[in-house]
C-alpha cells in the first residue's frame, strides 16, 4: 500500500453522538528499531512479540462540533491528563489529511494501562494503537465498505504517526515493521504479520517484565531516536539490525533456541550501547538491571534453560522463555530476581494475537 491509499476520499454517512472502545497490547521488540527519518519512518527493520496482559484500554466518546478546530480532552484512569494533550494534538495534526472528519467532532478520550505508564513497557505503543483503532471504528461508521484488511492496515499506519512502534501493536503474534528485501510485503508504512508458519518453539512464548524502575524515563524515546542522526556508529547499527532481522527469520522457522537467545540479547545490549555512545550520552539501565542479567546468564549456564532477556529503552528487564519452562522459570524469578525489582513487582505476560474491540 502507498500513502495515498490511506487518504479518505469520501464520507458516505453522517455520524452523530456515540463511543467506541478498543484494547490494544504493548509489544516487545526482538530486533530493535532505533533511529528514524521523514514522518516516523524506521532506519532499520524491526520485529516484535505482541504481548497480551500488558495493554491499554481506550474509549473514544464523540459528539458533533462546528468549531472547525481540534477539540478533545484526555483522561487517564478517570483523571484529566492535560500533559498528554499536546502529543494528541500533534497526532491529530499529522493524521488530519487521512481523516478529514476529525474537526467535525469533539472527543473525550478515556484511557488506562494495565501496567505502569512511562516505565519502558511501550505504553505509547499500546496507547496510540488503541486510539488509532478507535478512530478507525469511527471512520468505518462513515464508510461501511472498509474491509478488515484495510481497517487494520490503516490503523497500523495511523498508529505509527503517533508512536513508531505502535504500528506493531495492532496484530500478532509477531509483527514486522520496515521494508526488507528478504520479506516480501514488509513495509515502512505499516506493521505486517509474518507470511509463514513459525516453529512450535515460539508459538507460546512467555515474557515476564521485571519492574526495576516504575518511574518516568530519564530520556524520552523521541529524544533518543533523534540522537541517531549524528551518531558515529549509526550506519553500522542499522546494518547490524537488518542482518539480525534476516537471521531471526530463519530462527523462527527452524526453532533454534540458542540462536534466538544470541540475537535477542545482542540486540538488547546494542540498543543500550547506542544510547551510551550518543552525544549527549545517557544510561537507562540501573544497577539492578545488570544484576538481573548476570543472574539470568548464571541460571542458563547451570540449568541449560532457554531463558533469555531483552530490554526496551528503560531499566526494566523482559525475561523471555518457552511456555514449557514456565513453572521452573517462575520459581527462579520469584526466588532470585524479584528482589531486584522495585517493591518486588513484576508482570507475567504471554505472547498475544493483537488488539480487540470492547463492547
Amino acid at each position: 500500500m502507498t500513502i495515498e491509499d490511506f487518504i479518505l476520499k469520501t464520507i458516505q454517512a453522517n455520524v452523530t453522538t456515540g463511543s467506541v472502545s478498543w484494547q490494544s497490547p504493548s509489544n516487545i521488540a526482538l530486533v530493535k528499531y532505533w533511529g528514524k527519518y521523514g514522518e516516523q519512518l524506521p532506519k532499520n527493520t524491526s520485529i516484535s512479540f505482541t504481548l497480551s496482559n500488558c495493554h491499554t484500554k481506550t474509549k473514544l466518546h464523540y459528539t458533533p462540533s462546528n468549531t472547525h478546530k481540534f477539540e478533545f480532552e484526555v483522561y487517564l484512569d478517570g483523571q484529566r491528563a492535560e500533559s498528554f494533550e499536546p502529543k494528541i494534538l500533534k497526532f491529530f495534526e499529522r493524521i488530519e489529511v487521512y481523516m478529514p472528519f476529525l474537526k467535525q467532532f469533539k472527543f473525550r478520550i478515556e484511557t488506562g494501562n494495565s501496567f505502569p505508564h512511562s516505565s519502558g513497557i511501550a505504553s505509547s505503543a499500546s496507547g496510540m494503537s488503541a486510539l488509532a483503532l478507535c478512530l478507525m471504528s469511527l471512520e468505518r461508521l462513515t464508510n461501511s465498505d472498509i474491509t478488515d484488511e484495510y481497517f487494520y492496515a490503516k490503523a497500523s499506519f495511523l498508529a505509527r504517526l503517533g508512536s513508531g512502534s505502535a504500528c506493531r501493536s495492532i496484530q500478532g503474534p509477531l509483527v514486522v515493521w520496515g521494508e526488507h528485501p528478504v520479506l516480501p510485503g514488509s513495509s515502512q508504512l505499516i506493521g505486517t504479520t509474518l507470511p509463514f508458519e513459525i516453529h512450535d518453539n515460539f508459538k507460546d512464548y512467555c515474557d515476564t517484565i521485571l519492574l526495576v524502575d516504575q518511574g518516568e524515563k530519564v530520556v524520552s524515546s523521541t529524544v533518543g531516536h533523534d540522537l541517531m542522526h549524528n551518531h558515529p556508529f549509526a550506519e553500522q547499527r542499522f546494518n547490524q539490525a537488518n542482518q539480525n532481522f534476516e537471521a531471526i527469520l530463519e530462527v523462527l522457522k527452524t526453532g533454534d533456541f540458542d540462536k534466538f537467545i544470541s540475537i535477542v540479547e545482542s540486540e538488547a545490549l546494542s540498543l543500550h550501547a547506542m544510547m551510551m555512545t550518543s552525544e549527549p550520552y545517557f544510561l537507562l539501565m540501573k544497577p539492578n538491571t545488570l544484576s538481573i542479567i548476570h543472574k539470568i546468564w548464571e541460571f542458563r549456564r547451570e540449568t541449560s534453560s532457554k531463558i533469555c532477556f531483552t530490554l526496551d529503552a528503560g531499566a526494566n528487564v523482559h525475561v523471555l522463555y518457552p511456555n514449557a519452562e514456565k513453572e521452573e522459570v517462575s520459581r527462579f524469578i520469584e526466588n532470585e530476581l524479584a528482589v531486584f525489582c522495585e517493591n518486588g513487582k513484576y508482570i507475567h505476560d504471554v505472547v498475544g494475537i493483537g488488539a480487540k474491540v470492547l463492547l
